[in-house]
């Protein structure tokens, strides 16, 4: 009996070091820590997988448990005011600094759209939170964080919709006015999917012949920026890698455009492709945009356009893969070259490396200004983990030196 619960007991460790070991390359710092972290993000999803086989809830509704776990009430303390609002009927979490005597100097903005690949995320999550009042407090500004609207539930483009409809609204002088807001100081960032949708909002809002008032600089965390080639490098580089695996960072895209799971199994054989985008497949070709140093080993293949990607009826998903709205990478340079200064952050352990590689490039190319801030042992989220008990250094990092360039460049 003895040598049975010994045996069970050595069954059970090696079971649970066989599932919580991941081979992590040995550049990145606190792997074991990233092993424990990435392993309950792992279970969580094979929950979710076998939540939705049995009928009991989709994947995305499991996935949320994330969002609610780190979900805190977002509450002014002794230096920053926090108000709950609705800017043209979007919900916004406003943080600003609380006032001094005879405080009147205008102030920096910063409006921040949240990651979680337009699936999953708040802008009332811990870190997200934090993060908003050491901008408050380090750069003496407003922060508008945006709890736009997020897919399955609302696909594209709503969530992009709402975000622009939050950055149109602040920009109107009477608004900026009552937060003692400079005009001429306003900047948008993101990190991730919220990357995405700064991107996407800095090109449409110069298109805008109605708009006055503009956007001084973006800033770009580890942005999603294209969904045409899902074949890049980094993606078959990093297709396995913690937090964000490819076939993660596939089902958000999936899930962002339909529910229709036909679409989802063409865009993981990245055979996804119609006619109508393939023809802009120039602007992801990689092996025009990347440096060799990033394209390694890969020898660049344009992806197969099928006529009938995503199956019958799936004709709108397969459109709003080409809508520059969903994938900023494809506007053309004329477009690129007003587009305002640009901060983008890559990881080199990411799928998304290539697209902010990419777009870094593009955007030198058209005469912007650009600062491209390369992590060699960055992973994919890594700015968000700055909460005990999954605090990384990198994180801590990643947010002083982001927090540094907003002081000298807004």
């Amino acid at each position: 009996m003895r040598l049975k619960g010994i045996f069970f007991l050595l069954s059970l460790g090696a079971f649970t070091a066989y599932y919580v070991y991941q081979p992590i390359p040995d550049e990145i710092e606190e792997r074991w820590k990233l092993m424990l972290t990435d392993c309950f993000f792992r279970s969580l999803s094979h929950l979710a997988d076998f939540s939705e086989l049995v009928g009991l809830k989709d994947y995305m509704g499991v996935m949320m448990f994330i969002t609610f776990a780190e979900r805190v009430v977002t509450v002014s303390d002794q230096r920053v005011h926090v108000t709950e609002e609705l800017f043209d009927g979007v919900e916004v979490v406003v943080y600003q600094p609380k006032l001094q005597g005879g405080d009147t100097e205008l102030r920096r903005a910063v409006i921040y759209l949240h990651g979680g690949g337009w699936c999953l995320g708040s802008a009332r999550m811990g870190p997200y939170d934090l993060l908003a009042r050491q901008m408050v407090m380090d750069l003496n500004s407003v922060v508008v964080s945006v709890e736009y609207r997020l897919a399955p539930e609302h696909h594209f483009p709503v969530p992009y919709e709402d975000v622009y409809r939050v950055v149109k609204h602040f920009l109107q002088r009477v608004v900026l006015a009552q937060y003692s807001v400079d005009p001429l100081r306003i900047a948008v960032s993101g990190d991730s999917a919220g990357g995405n949708l700064a991107a996407a909002v800095s090109q449409q809002l110069q298109q805008d012949p109605e708009q006055q008032l503009q956007l001084k600089i973006q800033a770009l965390l580890y942005p999603v920026l294209q969904a045409l080639d899902l074949n890049t490098p980094s993606y078959q580089q990093n297709q396995n890698m913690p937090i964000l695996p490819r076939t993660l960072m596939v089902r958000f895209w999936s899930e962002y455009f339909t529910s229709d799971k036909t679409f989802f199994r063409a865009m993981m054989t990245n055979t996804h492709n119609s006619p109508e985008s393939a023809a802009l497949l120039d602007f992801v070709n990689w092996s025009s945009f990347l440096p060799e140093s990033y394209q390694g080993k890969y020898n660049y293949s344009a992806p197969v356009v099928a006529l009938s990607a995503g199956g019958a009826g799936s004709n709108r998903p397969s459109r709003s893969i080409a809508d520059p709205r969903a994938s900023p990478l494809l506007v053309p340079d004329a477009v690129l070259r007003s587009l305002p200064k640009a901060y983008v952050l890559t990881c080199e352990y990411d799928v998304l490396r290539d697209d902010g590689v990419m777009y870094a490039t593009r955007l030198r190319r058209a005469g912007v200004e650009v600062t491209h801030e390369h992590y060699a042992r960055g992973f994919h989220g890594a700015l968000m983990f700055t909460v005990w008990p999954t605090d990384f250094l990198i994180g801590r990092t990643m947010t002083e030196n982001f927090i540094r360039w907003l002081q000298h460049n807004l």
